[in-house]
């Protein structure tokens, strides 16, 4: 499942994004690394589910009130980490 994702990801960076670029939508993506991009991190990262859903959410964060700007995906060992203080 993993690589189905990542290969309709590479499809559309590779030729479906600059095709609408190049139709004059409007600007480029306002967060780096770019959605697809990040996808694509996600994915590989945390695997095809968790990665599916951090790139929805980074999906629903890209409206034209949203600041943008360097957003990148968590590590692998902060979505299970909870910060805690050691017993005495």
């Amino acid at each position: 499942m993993t690589r189905i994702l990542l290969a309709t990801l590479e499809f559309y960076r590779r030729w479906l994004s600059p095709a609408l670029h190049s139709l004059g939508s409007a600007g480029g993506c306002r967060f780096v690394p770019t959605c697809s991009e990040y996808a694509s991190i996600a994915i590989a990262t945390h695997g095809p589910m968790r990665g599916t859903g951090l790139a929805i959410w980074r999906l629903l964060r890209c409206h034209p009130f949203s600041r943008g700007g360097l957003d990148s995906v968590p590590p692998l060992n902060a979505a299970r980490h909870l910060p805690h203080e050691p017993l005495p």
